[in-house]
């Protein structure tokens, strides 16, 4: 045994990088909201990118310590505390039997990862080891007896220097780079690219709902056809939900847009009451994008798989 769960936060979940082949079944791709908060928290204690980690959203749990625990939390920076001593975002430490770790909430951003050395333990159920319900008080999380000295980022979570765009939506904004959804034709006006919407409570791991000016349409029915995660579909009233991690693998509403791959962690970390704005990129600087978010990721994990300090086991 390795965590006891003492409160399980507002939406805590063990995930890896979910079920890519499983959307021909209609079960959603699931995982990690935020891949690389995932992969870089694994890679300070030592883990593969896709290792089953605890993803904690807004408000975190409070977990005691069975054995000795190599950890890090990486991705949003929520103020955590261990037996009251506040902790460094991005950095790792060590729990001890009877330590009690408290993830609080978070001023920015919305989710982070609680990665352990060697990862935790979870049934696998069509190649992933991803839960399909929250975390529940009384449960425990079972992983590897480890320690570890600290190390961490020398930038504290993913919104500096890292997922922040190559260009400003204004002050207080954020961006999410698109391309023409299948149905953009449908849309009179661009004023889905045009005006700043804000981030609704309603938002999930589902899907990302906005408030702004309604959308004008021309009139028809879509036969529900295939969609995936960073699909924005406008709904009945006029407003655009961008799909999540857990979204559909099927939808009916029409689709402006896509959200690009190297925007979709960022999409994971908005949190209600965020502005946001849409902006149209070509399928050129949709793939450079990804190239080079993937080739900076892949630079960060070489470098923590080469660096020293890595967890000892036992």
């Amino acid at each position: 045994m390795s965590l006891s769960v003492r409160e399980s936060g507002s939406q805590s979940l063990l995930v890896d990088f979910g079920r890519e082949r499983s959307r021909a079944l209609g079960v959603p791709v699931g995982g990690a909201a935020d891949r690389a908060a995932l992969a870089l928290g694994n890679a300070l204690v030592g883990n593969a990118p896709h290792t089953v980690a605890l993803e904690v959203a807004l408000a975190g749990p409070v977990l005691e310590a069975l054995h000795p625990t190599a950890c890090a939390i990486f991705g949003a920076p929520f103020q955590s505390t261990v037996n009251g001593r506040s902790l460094n975002p991005g950095m790792t430490f060590q729990l001890d039997p009877g330590d009690v770790l408290r993830v609080g909430g978070t001023a920015a951003g919305a989710r982070a990862y609680l990665c352990v050395a060697g990862g935790f333990e979870a049934n696998e159920v069509l190649g992933s080891r991803s839960a399909l319900e929250p975390l529940r008080a009384g449960t425990v999380l079972t992983c590897a007896a480890s320690r570890c000295e600290p190390r961490g980022f020398p930038f504290a979570w993913l919104g500096e220097a890292y997922l922040s765009p190559p260009f400003s939506a204004g002050e207080g904004d954020q961006c999410l780079r698109t391309l023409d959804g299948p149905q953009r034709d449908w849309f009179i006006d661009d004023l889905f690219f045009t005006q700043t919407y804000d981030v609704l409570p309603a938002s999930n791991r589902m899907g990302v709902r906005f408030r702004g000016a309604s959308l004008a349409r021309r009139p028809g029915e879509l036969v529900s056809e295939a969609v995936a995660p960073g699909a924005v579909q406008v709904t009945n009233d006029g407003l655009p939900v961008v799909l999540g991690a857990d979204g559909q693998t099927i939808g009916g509403y029409p689709k402006v847009a896509h959200v690009i791959r190297a925007d979709l962690d960022r999409l994971a970390q908005l949190r209600p009451g965020d502005r946001v704005r849409f902006v149209r990129v070509s399928s050129a600087e949709a793939e450079d994008a990804a190239r080079e978010r993937a080739a900076l990721l892949r630079g960060w994990l070489i470098r923590l798989a080469i660096a020293e300090r890595r967890p000892v086991f036992g």
